[in-house]
Parts: structure tokens; C-alpha cells; sequence
């Protein structure tokens, strides 16, 4: 924790002490002669003559002063990379701490190194909107617009953890929101299909999804209380938003020897996250993880 707040405090000040380019360094304040990166001089031969010509010292000026530009723009940029690459393990960090934490409740005093790996990979600043991205690595959930949130990175990884994902394995989400659990769930399984209810943020998950190689990600505009049965049965189901009960077109889509994850309650009661297993002879078992506060899921149930 102390490791966090050192890092993030050391981010704030290096946001606030970015380099400040002077305006007299600008391409279109420069003059003949006055250039900064070269001493002055005259061209090579007189104008018009064109076997011994070459560039003016202005016009060399003003191609390296952008040159200079586009370099300390692209320091700046590797800059932000390293730091958000700083949060990103810190915030790794506090998760694990979190589950040594909360272990006796969940039954897991460490979780799987594939998860793990994949919340350190995850570019979380990605997913969430540009005022939020020096927030994106605190152990939160965070606003994404239209009463949506980003869940908070340690029940991402403990809801990732709880459906045991393996390589071969068809995931069902229900929930997009801005694409982080599919980022998540992504490099772990063969195939993840997420529905989202919210236009929007549909639209925008898609693109994003796209943009970044999630390749094995597929999603769609819908209500998420009905599944998605064109691909089921799904080794695994992951509900992000809570329901006043367990929807049972999820219940029956789920593979046997499966596992879906769940959040359970009303907005504004005491909601439990539920371990639902499917096992091989079909017998549905129900187990309560922790408490927790998700938004609702709507629909037209």
C-alpha cells in the first residue's frame, strides 16, 4: 500500500513538471539566421543554380526544430508508458495483498498466476474515460459514463480467478461496459463472447476491443439476462452487473462442469457474489464469495 501511494504521488509530480516548450522555440518564430540548432550561414550556391543547391538554414532550421519537437512529444509519451507500466505493478501489488485479505471468505490465500499475469498486462488506463485515466490504476471501480462503472481491478481478478479459466475454454460475459473484464478474460481463455445492453458503451467496447488485438473477443448489442444461445453451452459465465436473482436462460446455457460467477441483491440491499457450478451430472451448486456493490442489470426481464 505504502509502495502505491509513493509511486502515485511520485506520478503527480511528474505530470506537474512536464517539460515547458518556451514559445520562442516554435518553428514559426524563428527567422533567418536565428535558428537555435545551427549557426548561421549562407546557402551553398546562389539561387538558381541548380546542380550546387541545397536547402536554406531557415528551412533546415525549422525541419529539425520539428524534429525536436516530435522527439521530446515522444519522450514525454514513453514517459507516460513507464509510469502507467509503475502503477499497473502496484496496483498488482495491492490485489495480492487484498486476497491474502479477504482468503478466508473466498477460499483462496493466492490466485492464479495466468490471472495475475493478465491484470499486470492489461492497459486498464485504456478503459476508462480520458478524466479518469490518472485514477485507472487505483484499486477502485471508476465512472465510464451513463451510470456505468469499471469494476474495481481486485473483484475483476477474484471473479477471473473463481471460473478457474482454461486455454480451451468458451467464456460468456454479461456486461461489457468498457471492455476491461473481456481484456482480462482475453489471453486466458479460446473464446470470449460479451453482450452489452448500453448502446453507447457497446459501440465504444467494440471499437476499443478491436483497436487493441483483442482478436478472440466478440461482442453485441443486447439484453444480457438471455444469454447468448447461438454459442452456448460456455465453459464459463461472468455476470458484471447485479441481479435481483440468478437468470436461469444463464443457468441453463452453462456447460456441465462449468462455472459461473454472479453478483446477487438489490441496488440499495446487501448483494452477494455467488459461485454457481454446473456439475457433470447436472446438479446445480450455489456458493456466497464476499459482499459486494455492483450496478444493476437491466433489461427488459
Amino acid at each position: 500500500m505504502n509502495l502505491y501511494k509513493k509511486i502515485y504521488r511520485s506520478d503527480v509530480a511528474g505530470r506537474e513538471n512536464r517539460i515547458d516548450m518556451s514559445a520562442s522555440a516554435s518553428p514559426a518564430k524563428l527567422k533567418r539566421g536565428d535558428c537555435p540548432l545551427l549557426p548561421g550561414g549562407k546557402a551553398a550556391g546562389p539561387p538558381g543554380d541548380k546542380a550546387r543547391w541545397s536547402p536554406r538554414p531557415h528551412d533546415v532550421c525549422v525541419a529539425l526544430s520539428i524534429f525536436v519537437l516530435l522527439a521530446i512529444s515522444s519522450s514525454v509519451i514513453r514517459a507516460d508508458d513507464m509510469q502507467y507500466a509503475l502503477d499497473r505493478a502496484a496496483m498488482v501489488a495491492e490485489i495480492e495483498e487484498y486476497v491474502q485479505l479477504t482468503g478466508d471468505r473466498t477460499g483462496s490465500q493466492a490466485f492464479d498466476k495466468r490471472v495475475m499475469q493478465s491484470m499486470a498486462s492489461a492497459r486498464r488506463h485504456e478503459f476508462v474515460p480520458e478524466a479518469q485515466k490518472r485514477f485507472a490504476y487505483e484499486n477502485r471501480p471508476l465512472p465510464i459514463g451513463f451510470g456505468q462503472t469499471i469494476s474495481q481491478p481486485y473483484i475483476v481478478a477474484l471473479m477471473t480467478d473463481l471460473i478457474a479459466p482454461d486455454s480451451d475454454d468458451v467464456v460468456l460475459e454479461i456486461g461489457t461496459g468498457s471492455g476491461y473484464q473481456a481484456a482480462i478474460l482475453s489471453p486466458l481463455v479460446k473464446s470470449v463472447y460479451s453482450i452489452e445492453i448500453i448502446k453507447p458503451l457497446a459501440r465504444q467496447a467494440a471499437a476499443r476491443l478491436q483497436r487493441l488485438g483483442f482478436d478472440n473477443v466478440t461482442t453485441r448489442l443486447g439484453d444480457g439476462y438471455y444469454g447468448w444461445a447461438e454459442h452456448a453451452p460456455f465453459d464459463a459465465i461472468v455476470v458484471t452487473a447485479a441481479a435481483s436473482h440468478v437468470p436461469p436462460p444463464l443457468v441453463r446455457q452453462l456447460r456441465r462442469g462449468g462455472r459461473m460467477v454472479i453478483p446477487v441483491g438489490g441496488q440499495f440491499l446487501t448483494q452477494q457474489l455467488l459461485l454457481i457450478e454446473k456439475t457433470e451430472t447436472g446438479e446445480v451448486k450455489t456458493r456466497q464469495v464476499i459482499p459486494v456493490r455492483f450496478v444493476p442489470l437491466t433489461g427488459a426481464h
